[in-house]
């Protein structure tokens, strides 16, 4: 045992004493310290060299009605690419995705339900089933957003929207922000003291009711001069608060959309992250 703790304490003493000469011999040099910053670029997710204007449609939006998550979604959206992006932002009233949908939805039934002309007699697809598939009117969770999928596959129709705005790059999507319930064992911090005084801090588990939000946005990229989809980016975040905390809901919205724009903005522009290199002179 005394063996052992004399070679650690060997070995701490070794230590510091290489790290007094260095110390002493840069110090005899005139070494100094320099922090220098320093910025690292990340590149795009998506290659939009093709494209020069951006168009942030407008989203199918569901969830609670505290807020118009179609309208905040847009408008921040284009409030970050015009600082953050070298597409030029174009200022359009935000597209009703849901109507959009529903007429579209309403027009394909109208269609499959006309009689056949001439003695051939017409038969239903697939495709035909599923265009006539109904719509939920107030979409409440993830799978009332599912019909709503078809919608950004209508390259004639957003063929048809890049024709009108000079074939930008189109943003559009799904925003599900929802209430959200929880109860359950947490871990909390807790202070205590010894006889002596002597404060501690211990982990201490307790059961709590929590609640807050969820956000499920899906971020659909579209080439304006043909209406086909190139990619998407959906993500997921939640926060809760104790049960006595009164958070506003567009408080919460933009809490949580704090940590998903990054993402968003890394699939189409370069990002830089910045930070500091020591260097000696």
């Amino acid at each position: 045992m005394t063996a052992r703790f004399s070679r650690k304490t060997n070995r701490k003493l070794a230590i510091a004493g290489v790290a007094a000469v260095i110390a002493a011999f840069c110090a005899a040099c005139g070494t100094e310290l320099y922090e220098v910053p320093v910025e690292t670029p990340i590149p795009a997710k998506l290659d939009v060299s093709a494209f020069q204007r951006v168009l942030v449609a407008g989203f199918v939006a569901g969830g609670t009605e505290d807020v118009d998550t179609n309208q905040e979604t847009v408008r921040l959206l284009r409030s970050q690419l015009r600082t953050k992006s070298e597409l030029r932002v174009i200022d359009a009233d935000p597209i009703q995705l849901v109507d959009v949908a529903q007429e579209q939805n309403k027009a394909a039934t109208a269609d499959n339900s006309l009689p056949a002309e001439g003695p051939s007699v017409r038969t239903t697809s697939a495709a035909d089933n599923t265009a006539a598939t109904a719509l939920p009117q107030k979409i409440k969770d993830e799978k009332d957003l599912e019909p709503y999928d078809r919608l950004f596959a209508n390259t004639a129709y957003w063929k048809r929207i890049g024709e009108e705005y000079q074939n930008p790059l189109i943003v559009t999507g799904s925003v599900l922000f929802t209430p959200r319930t929880s109860s359950g064992l947490v871990t909390r911090e807790t202070e205590v003291y010894d006889g002596l005084g002597r404060r501690r801090v211990v982990p201490t588990r307790i059961y709590m009711e929590r609640k807050g939000f969820m956000l499920r946005p899906k971020f659909v990229f579209i080439d304006g001069r043909t209406g086909a989809t190139i990619s998407s980016l959906s993500r997921r975040e939640e926060v809760l608060y104790n049960a006595q905390n009164e958070t506003p809901a567009l408080s919460s919205y933009f809490e949580l959309m704090d940590r998903i724009v990054p993402d968003f903005l890394g699939t189409l522009s370069t990002q830089k992250i910045k930070g500091t290199r020591v260097l000696l002179k």
